[in-house]
């Protein structure tokens, strides 16, 4: 197999084009998800403070308009994570052989599912034990009373990042897949791979608790483990194809 003619000969500025072209149809996907997410924003907020269980304060008079706006803009990005991953493989895919390009029909959909996955766990098992922990940390001396400003960027960003960081046992498949990393390697650099993650989980994680950082990268950890299985898997592949291309 070889590359299509047109992808072949792509200089920098036509690549650079090319990343123009997609990150605005990335942008546009984007803006008109939470368009439509302002309809149900009310909805979402009261559903994202139930772990408070408290009315959320505000400080100054636009604050409320701001946070509605925020969660518009989080569920907006939840809602075009479909079209935002199909961007990112149509400007990755000039540098795939034709036969590997069918392989969108496998990406688009798994990340996507992925990415649900990694917010509904956050949703269901990291966020109640975060916020009991903090809202219940010295309580003789501490009063939790949070603000809106606050809470919703903690609630929207753990979610959103740890759904990102779902993503990662596919993306160490694909890239096993095309030759670019190995499973032998992966497991070589385990001791650095937990280092990483603990900064991953340390940039994602809204508060400086060790609680909450350890919560995250448990799950996180697990991960990794689970992308050495599958880049052996698409190692394999790679091998074969390779193989067979010789033959």
């Amino acid at each position: 197999m070889s590359y299509s003619t047109a992808d072949a000969g792509q200089t920098i500025l036509q690549h650079l084009n090319e990343l123009r072209i997609r990150l605005t149809w990335a942008a546009a996907g984007l803006a008109l998800a939470t368009a439509v997410s302002f309809s149900f924003a009310q909805q979402v907020l009261d559903f994202l403070k139930r772990p408070y269980g408290k009315p959320l304060q505000v400080l100054r008079p636009t604050e409320g308009l701001e946070i509605y706006f925020k969660v518009a803009l989080a569920c907006g990005a939840i809602l075009s994570m479909p079209w935002l991953l199909y961007q990112t493989w149509l400007f990755i895919a000039p540098g795939l052989f034709e036969r590997e390009k069918k392989y969108v029909f496998i990406f688009v959909p798994s990340a996507t599912l992925l990415f649900l996955l990694g917010v509904t766990f956050a949703w269901l098992v990291l966020m109640p034990a975060a916020v009991t922990f903090l809202s219940g940390f010295m309580p003789d001396t501490f009063n939790a009373e949070w603000t809106a400003q606050e809470y919703v960027g903690f609630a929207t960003t753990f979610l959103f990042w740890i759904g990102v960081s779902f993503e990662m046992p596919l993306v160490i498949y694909f890239l096993a897949r095309f030759g670019v990393v190995s499973a032998t390697t992966l497991r070589e650099q385990w001791r650095m791979a937990v280092v990483g993650i603990a900064v991953v989980a340390a940039a994602i994680t809204p508060s400086i608790d060790p609680v909450t950082m350890l919560l995250t990268m448990a799950p996180l950890v697990l991960l990794y483990l689970l992308s050495i299985l599958l880049a052996r898997i698409g190692q394999r592949q790679y091998e074969k194809s390779v193989a067979l291309e010789v033959e």
